[in-house]
Parts: structure tokens; C-alpha cells; sequence
């Protein structure tokens, strides 16, 4: 039998975006820089869209009929890891650390550059893509972690049980960067050059990413994940 040999799809790019002139733009600009298109114009049609259409990633804006973005971004991430990057009048620091907290990839306020959106779009699809390498097995088990690189499964023995977890693209990828190496100590810079490479450059980010990475592994009774090394940085074991 003859391999498939039908050019690879471009990513789907899923606009949640009420404010039909903005999706219009941001739908023309991912267009031309050969990314496919699709459009919700509220909250309810963003979650029915994402679970037909299983878009790479989803541009999200927070005021939306319906369901708001902080809904719709929770119930993505209780669904799984794609990524997120958040569209908002709200340019307040707290209003950027809140869609970090819930599980964004990215955060950008209004009024914005269609072309940063793309540069951003284009780079959170990058880190998305990146396989980290191992020895061959595709699994990384350290301490009470298995970390499956190919399916970005996780499980972490907790006593007797063992749990599945949830992460986003950046907390996967902090857990692995940690991983590799627990007794390392990473430095805020460290992480965000391996992790958030092309993302928006504060240390703060970090730890936010890195504060709900150990929340929803104190949920699993995992505690002390990752442990903070004041005034350097983050390592996976104390």
C-alpha cells in the first residue's frame, strides 16, 4: 500500500470573538499567513466548535455572550491542553495573572496589532509542536511522575492511588524542563527561555505558571512540587 501523500493540514485557529470588525482582521491576517480559520461568536458556540473541530489553538476574548471567557477557558482546560491565548479590554495586572492562574497560554490586551497576534499565534503553536527528547522510552519517571512525552499524559502516585493530571501546554512543559533534572536549580530566566520562549518575558509569569502547576499537584496530594528556592528559582525536589 501506497504511504499518504496528502500535504499535512495547516493549524485551525478557533476565534472566540464577538466583535465581528475585530475577527474579521485577526481571521485575515492568520489567513494570509497560511493558518486556517474558524469563528464563534459567543461562549456556548467557542465550546461546541472546539469539541467538533478540535482546533491547535483558540484566540479567546473574555467579554462574550453567554458563557464569558473564564468560563469557556475553564471548561478547555478541565477538557484538556490546547492552547489558549486570551483577547481583553482588561489590561490590568491582575486581570493578566487571573488568565494565567485558569490556564492561559498567552494574554494580550486590547487595542492590539493584528501582526503581534499572528507572531504570538505562530509561537505558542511552536511550543505546542516541540516533542522534548528522552532516551528512547518517551517516558520520564521521576519520584512518584510518570511523564509520557508523546501523549503529555501524566500520573503521579499519591499513597496508594495513582492520579491522572491535568496540565496546560506551559505547565507540561515546566514539569518535563524540571523533570530532567530535579536536583537543578532553574532560575525564573532559565525556565522562561526553555518554556515561554517567545512569550511575554516576566519572571513573574513564571511563577504564576509554576503556582498553579504545584495547586493542582497538592490536589493529588503531591506537596513540595516544585520547591522554591528563594531568591533563585524553582527545582523539582527539595
Amino acid at each position: 500500500m501506497k504511504p499518504d501523500m496528502r500535504p499535512r493540514q495547516p493549524p485551525l485557529i478557533l476565534i472566540a470573538e464577538d466583535e465581528a470588525e475585530i475577527a474579521d482582521i485577526l481571521g485575515a491576517y492568520l489567513t494570509r499567513s497560511g493558518l486556517r480559520c474558524s469563528r464563534a461568536a459567543d461562549g456556548e458556540a467557542a465550546l461546541v466548535l472546539h469539541r467538533q473541530l478540535r482546533p491547535d489553538l483558540v484566540l479567546l476574548d473574555v467579554q462574550m455572550p453567554k458563557f464569558d471567557g473564564w468560563q469557556v477557558l475553564s471548561e478547555l482546560r478541565r477538557r484538556g491542553t490546547t492552547p489558549v491565548i486570551m483577547l481583553t479590554a482588561l489590561d490590568q495586572d491582575v486581570d493578566r495573572l487571573t488568565g494565567l492562574r485558569v490556564g492561559a497560554d498567552d494574554y494580550v490586551a486590547k487595542p492590539f496589532n493584528p501582526a503581534e497576534i499572528v507572531a504570538r499565534v505562530q509561537a505558542v503553536l511552536r511550543r505546542s509542536a516541540k516533542a522534548p527528547s528522552d532516551d528512547g522510552t518517551g517516558v520520564i519517571r521521576q519520584g512518584p511522575f510518570e511523564i509520557d512525552l508523546r501523549s503529555h499524559d501524566v500520573t503521579v502516585r499519591s499513597g496508594e492511588q495513582m492520579h491522572a493530571l491535568n496540565f496546560t501546554l506551559t505547565e507540561f512543559r515546566l514539569l518535563v524542563h524540571l523533570a530532567r533534572a530535579p536536583r537543578q536549580v532553574h532560575s525564573r530566566a532559565d525556565l522562561l527561555h526553555a518554556c515561554l520562549p517567545e512569550g511575554d518575558a516576566q519572571e513573574r509569569t513564571v511563577d504564576s505558571h509554576v503556582s498553579k502547576l504545584r495547586r493542582k499537584l497538592e490536589d493529588a496530594g503531591v506537596i513540595g512540587i516544585p520547591a522554591t528556592i528563594r531568591g533563585v528559582g524553582y527545582r523539582f525536589l527539595d
